[in-house]
C-alpha cells in the first residue's frame, strides 16, 4: 500500500470507439515506462440508457424485465470493454485497476479526476468537427478545460 501512494495517478479513459483504442494502444507504446512506474486506472462511464424506444417500441410503459435485461446486458459489455483494456495494457506490462461509472461521461470522467487525484488524463478524440461538437458535444474538449489535472488528447491519423 505504501508503494501506491509514492506512485503518480494516470487515468485512461475509455468507451467502445477505435478513437480510444487507439489511445490506450498509443499511451502504452509511448509512455509504457511511465505507466508501468504509475497508478493506472482504466475508465468507462456507462451514458444513463435511454429507455423512450423502448417505450415506443412496446406502445406505452416498457416491461420492467425488458429494462432489467438492457441494463444487464449493458453492463455486461462495460465488463468485457474493461478487462480487454486491462489484457492490453497486462501485455505492455502495465497494471491497470478498473472502474466504471454510471452517468454522463464527460462528468463522470472529471468527477473520477477529482476523487482519485489523478495526476494525468489520457482521452481519445473522435475527431469531430466544430459543428458535430456544437450538437453532440466533446468528452474530451469537456474533460480539458473542467478536469483538475493535465489532460493528453490522443487523436487517430486519417
Amino acid at each position: 500500500m505504501e508503494e501506491n501512494k509514492m506512485k503518480k495517478k494516470v487515468m485512461v479513459a475509455i468507451d467502445e470507439s477505435e478513437c480510444s483504442h487507439h489511445a490506450l494502444q498509443w499511451a502504452l507504446e509511448n509512455l509504457g515506462d511511465t505507466l508501468a512506474a504509475s497508478q493506472v486506472f482504466i475508465f468507462t462511464a456507462q451514458p444513463l440508457p435511454n429507455f423512450a424506444y423502448l417505450s415506443a417500441s412496446t406502445y406505452g410503459a416498457a416491461p420492467l424485465d425488458l429494462i432489467t435485461t438492457v441494463q444487464e446486458n449493458q453492463k455486461k459489455l462495460t465488463l468485457a470493454l474493461l478487462e480487454k483494456a486491462k489484457d492490453i495494457c497486462a501485455t505492455h506490462g502495465v497494471d491497470g485497476e478498473t472502474m466504471t461509472e454510471i452517468g454522463d461521461p464527460k462528468d463522470k470522467i472529471c468527477e473520477a479526476v477529482e476523487k482519485l487525484k489523478i495526476q494525468l488524463l489520457i482521452l481519445g478524440s473522435h475527431g469531430r468537427g466544430a459543428l458535430q461538437r456544437a450538437f453532440l458535444g466533446s468528452v474530451s474538449n469537456h474533460c480539458v478545460h473542467n478536469a483538475k489535472c493535465p489532460v493528453l488528447v490522443v487523436r487517430k491519423p486519417a
